[in-house]
């Protein structure tokens, strides 16, 4: 039966040991749900955001799916990584096939927001991939360059912020394309990337180094990605919702309908009223994945 109110699920912080070129780090992530479940569904965020933005998701799938939620490497309560170059694709590739052995399962569906949809593509096109079933959440192969410039100008900034709730309405301020939220909604999603420093006062959560891999990249290396990325979506045999915002800036109409057309088993939806990205923490857009994921993917 589905959770109640009554009894909302209590979710476990874990953390699992990982590795790169320059040494091992631990990847850490909430699960929600019967942990013997072999029915997994793994969440992976965007690129400054944190496993704790998929609360709301999780808690409420967690009656048919074990829900794990990574902090991906030099986020939230993730390690940070000692040679900033891996902060790539590969490197969280890798990770998330170590997560999902941790998981203890053959296979698994998945839910990316931007780059957790980048993640998940590129797992989904390798041969023998555990991914069953995905939603790709405003993001494709192609990412429209204003949505780059945007992100440039914040990513790697290291703010400090007098209270907790100056860095809650810091970050409300750059999320504000997820929708129309309450006070509470922005909270539970922005107060989890916070951490309170030992001098005084808050900062982000992150390691602001994974700005460096993003700005070195260069319009060839660039092409090189989305071609790969596409590859991935003409080859995989996974089953793939891809959402978009109705107002993104980030992934354009034009992009998922090539999606669509080149990819064996793809679909797409639109909300209206937000941009980049849809927050999935309202009830129409969690009933949108339940029925992709439950009602229609057994």
């Amino acid at each position: 039966m589905p959770t109640t109110s009554a009894n909302p699920p209590v979710p476990r912080q874990r953390r699992v040991q990982c590795a790169s070129a320059a040494g091992l780090h631990h990847v850490a992530y909430t699960e929600w749900g019967d942990p013997a479940n072999p029915r997994v569904l793994v969440c992976v965020h965007g690129l400054t955001r944190s496993g704790r933005d998929f609360d709301r998701l999780a808690a409420a799938l967690s009656d048919v799916y074990r829900v794990v939620c990574p902090d991906v490497v030099g986020r939230g309560r993730s390690d940070w990584l000692a040679d900033p170059r891996h902060y790539a694709i590969p490197q969280y590739v890798a990770d998330m096939v170590t997560l999902i052995a941790r998981a203890d399962v053959e296979t698994v569906d998945w839910f990316g927001t931007s780059m957790g949809g980048l993640i998940g593509i590129a797992l989904a096109g390798l041969p023998g991939s555990p991914i069953r079933r995905m939603i790709v959440n405003d993001v494709g192969p192609h990412i429209e360059p204003e949505s780059l410039t945007r992100i440039g100008e914040y990513l790697g900034v290291q703010p400090r912020f007098a209270t907790e709730q100056e860095g809650i309405d810091y970050l409300t301020s750059l999320s504000l394309p997820f929708g129309a939220l309450s006070d509470d909604e922005w909270r539970a999603l922005n107060a989890p990337l916070l951490r309170e420093l030992p001098e005084g006062g808050w900062t982000i959560r992150y390691d602001p180094r994974i700005a460096e891999p993003f700005k070195a990249t260069t319009p060839e290396l660039a092409a090189l990605g989305e071609a790969a990325l596409w590859r991935a979506i003409e080859t995989t045999d996974a089953t793939l919702l891809v959402v978009r915002g109705a107002e993104s800036d980030l992934l354009s109409r034009e992009t998922v309908a090539d999606m669509v057309r080149r990819g064996r088993h793809v679909t797409h939806a639109e909300i209206p009223g937000v941009g980049h990205a849809p927050a999935f923490v309202d009830a129409e857009q969690i009933a949108l994945a339940r029925r992709f994921f439950v009602e229609t993917g057994t």
